[in-house]
């Protein structure tokens, strides 16, 4: 049985959790390099990955690695390709050349795409007797070459669209956090759905949706209209398997929860918004939503986890900023009086006050949401003192 060779394109800091989805997938060989996890995986998994994955913004299939040390061996060895097996010559097609070195004589990205296209397209000229055309806007082919150390992997984008882009969200929040963050978050803090999970600012809603759509074991990209993937313009896609696995994908998610998703925030427009993204999320059933300030909120069951993404800056019902001093402190107070038993993630700026909290966090997770260097804070809130709680543990042994 051949394997397909394939990179997951990721944050840094999340490569730990795609290769641990794909593991648990059945990929095998699986190698976390800078930005990306390479791995292998049979004909029935790779469109299950696709389907499936969380936590990573692109997938590409390896075409082939060969030594490239310079221009003219960079031509011959894409020349030697046999391209119909990847795709039709009535494709269009682009390629984007990524320069892994520095300095004098190396590479650059627009050499490298221009010797690889001249390759292609003779190729393409001498066997089907017709020139593949190149479209920089919208290409039904996306090849990506990335070179360095005087080698080339030449890859096909199979994933299309980034892999945060389920389908669900409208751009009605302006500063969203990417789906497949809020996903790498959730699985950073081990969660399954095994117990109630709140979001008290939940702005459109994308943290509590990939948590109600995780809980349901529902399949990441389900929702992704026909077309949608890169691997469906590619000569080897077999729609039977395809198919196949997305029926089972659809079989395999639960019809209920065994705890509860619950989302707030103090914006009447917000949660109409992560309402209906919700909706398209096909998972709003499953999930209760309230207007309510956090700071006076009331716990949703008696433990669980709460799990928020700060503002950065932006000023909360003119008493706070997001990034004061007193509103990590105010925060800090509402969690220690009101939200015993609780385990609470709170997502904020690197530079942030928020040692104010005055809690010490059990783990703290470097993170980039966008640009911003950020990190997930977690917080155990122990019913009583934790000292109190380790004499009782004595005692009672």
């Amino acid at each position: 049985m051949s394997l397909f060779s394939m990179i997951a394109i990721t944050p840094e800091e999340t490569k730990d959790v795609v290769a641990a989805e794909l593991r648990a997938l059945g990929a095998v060989s699986i190698e976390e390099q800078f930005k990306a996890v390479h791995f292998q995986c049979d004909e029935s998994t790779f469109y299950e990955v696709h389907l499936k994955l969380r936590t990573a913004s692109r997938l590409l299939r390896v075409i082939k690695d060969f030594s490239a040390k310079d221009e003219r061996m960079l031509y011959d060895q894409a020349r030697r390709i046999n391209w119909s097996a990847w795709f039709d010559v009535k494709k269009t097609f682009v390629i984007e050349g990524i320069p892994g070195d520095r300095g004098p004589g190396v590479m650059t990205a627009n050499t490298i795409s221009k010797r690889i296209r001249e390759a292609l397209q003779s190729w393409f000229v001498e066997k089907a007797g017709q020139k593949a055309v190149v479209d920089l806007e919208a290409p039904d082919v996306n090849l990506v070459a990335f070179v360095r150390g005087g080698r080339c992997t030449l890859s096909v984008d199979t994933s299309g669209k980034s892999m945060h882009k389920r389908g669900y969200r409208a751009d009605n929040h302006p500063a969203p956090i990417k789906e497949t963050m809020a996903a790498a978050m959730l699985l950073k803090l081990g969660y399954k759905g095994d117990v109630p999970l709140y979001d008290p600012m939940c702005g459109s809603g994308t943290i509590a949706i990939e948590a109600a759509s995780m809980a349901l074991g529902k399949a990441a990209l389900i929702h992704r209209k026909k077309g949608e993937f890169g691997f469906e313009s590619l000569a080897f896609f077999n729609s039977k398997i395809w198919k196949n696995v997305q029926e089972e994908a659809r079989q395999d998610k639960r019809d209920s929860l065994p705890f509860g998703v619950f989302a707030s925030d103090i914006s009447a427009k917000y949660l109409e918004a992560a309402k209906d993204n919700a909706l398209r999320a096909r998972v709003e059933k499953f999930m209760t939503f309230s207007k309510c300030d956090f700071f006076e909120s009331s716990p949703p069951a008696p433990s669980g986890l709460l799990i928020m993404n700060l503002p950065y800056g932006e000023r909360i019902k003119g008493e706070f900023s997001g990034d004061d001093e007193s509103f990590f402190k105010a925060i800090g107070d509402k969690l220690k009086r009101d939200y015993s038993g609780w385990r609470a993630a709170i997502l904020a700026a690197e530079e942030s006050p928020w040692k104010f909290v005055g809690l010490k966090p059990s783990r703290k997770i470097k993170l980039l949401n966008g640009s911003i260097p950020v990190r997930l804070l977690v917080f155990e809130l122990y019913k009583g003192t934790k000292k109190a709680l380790l004499a009782e543990s004595v005692e009672s042994n």
